[in-house]
């Protein structure tokens, strides 16, 4: 198994600056990872710094609370589709949600994936603020609203990825939408268990440590 190609590697902090950006590209380039994950400002640093690569670019929308309009969401995808990102990371509508306002939460998304097209769309649902009800109830939306993922964690809530929610993803979504797993997944043997249960994708800053964990041990 490849690792490298499951994997995301993110730099998502507010402090993260320009050098940062271009080191995460850097190692991107080194390991061939699948994609960079960065914040929508800095898509066009990294799109130039990996332009001579296979290795996409992909941008979170809305990031992290997901709380503001769709209107804003809108541009912040597109934008970052101009500036070269090829895929697009969105926080999910939590409050709405959990207000059982579906019909907005489903708007929201849907109208996301409809300005940006072919583009994958993940959607995040940030599953340590969820219910087992609640999750099944996102991945239920996201399906309606023809996303192409769903994401776990944003990985700036109180907890991340869990194996137990992925099971309840995948058990929902039946195979209908592929699924990445993020938030404090850091070493080679945690990744593989996802991979393991039916995840597409790894979300993790961890992503250099992972690939020295396989290099060290041919178990993997």
């Amino acid at each position: 198994m490849e690792l490298n190609k499951f994997i995301d590697h993110t730099l998502l902090s507010a402090s993260a600056k320009e050098a940062d950006i271009l080191k995460l590209c850097d190692e991107a380039l080194k390991y061939n990872f699948h994609s960079v994950c960065v914040n929508s400002n800095y898509v066009a640093l990294a799109k130039q710094a990996l332009s001579r690569s296979s290795v996409k670019v992909c941008a979170v929308i809305g990031f992290p609370l997901g709380a503001m309009s769709t209107e804003a969401k809108i541009f912040e995808a597109k934008n970052a589709i101009n500036q070269g990102a090829s895929e697009i990371d969105m926080v999910m509508n939590i409050g709405r949600l959990k207000s059982h306002n579906y019909v907005a939460v489903l708007k929201d998304i849907s109208k996301v994936k409809t300005a940006i097209g072919l583009t994958t769309l993940k959607v995040i649902l940030e599953i340590s603020e969820l219910s087992k009800n609640e999750i099944v109830k996102a991945c239920e939306i996201c399906m309606d609203a023809n996303a192409d993922f769903i994401k776990t964690s944003t990985g700036f809530s109180k907890s991340g990825a869990t194996l137990t929610a992925v099971k309840i993803m995948k058990k929902t979504v039946r195979g209908q939408l592929q699924i990445k797993a993020s938030g404090g997944i850091s070493d080679a043997e945690t990744a593989l268990k996802y991979i393991e249960v039916g995840v597409s994708r790894i979300g993790a800053s961890a992503s250099v440590a992972m690939m020295n964990d396989v290099l060290t041990n041919a178990s993997y």
